[in-house]
């Protein structure tokens, strides 16, 4: 019985393997597709912005004007450099912290979108434990050298 099992979990890895690149890609451009929108979207709406980061959100250590600044900043970078895998980890890194001060920050949040973000968290930590993925530019950067 248990060399059948070893035998099924080695065809099972065997087969599932190749795909931990294209899954890291996956994770990757998924969680820079939203914090990248919810960017734009503070950009294109820049009043909404302020007010928000003034009344609603409550940002711990900085004042309300510096938040919006760097947090629109933030959802505007670190998504491209995550999506092309260009400092692939410490975009990652820098995204999760970002989120968790998203859910401290905005408590209205916890009703609807709080498993969202804890969806987005492990799809980050995926990405700083086991790196980009060989689908990424970090790569081809490391090849070079």
């Amino acid at each position: 019985m248990s060399e059948l099992i070893r035998r099924a979990d080695s065809l099972i890895e065997n087969l599932l393997t190749p795909l931990v690149p294209v899954l890291l890609l996956l994770s990757r451009l998924w969680i820079a597709w939203v914090f990248f929108r919810s960017g734009m979207i503070k950009v294109s709406s820049w009043d909404s912005t302020l007010y928000l980061f003034e009344n609603e959100y409550v940002v711990p250590l900085l004042p309300w004007e510096i938040a919006a600044y760097l947090g629109t900043g933030a959802e505007l970078v670190l998504p491209v450099l995550l999506a092309l895998g260009i400092l692939a980890r410490p975009a990652a890194i820098a995204l999760f912290a970002f989120n968790i001060v998203a859910v401290v920050s905005y408590p209205t949040l916890w009703a609807g979108g709080f498993f969202d973000h804890q969806m987005w968290g492990v799809m980050l930590l995926a990405n700083i434990i086991l790196g980009p993925g060989l689908l990424a530019m970090d790569n081809i950067f490391k090849k070079q050298q």
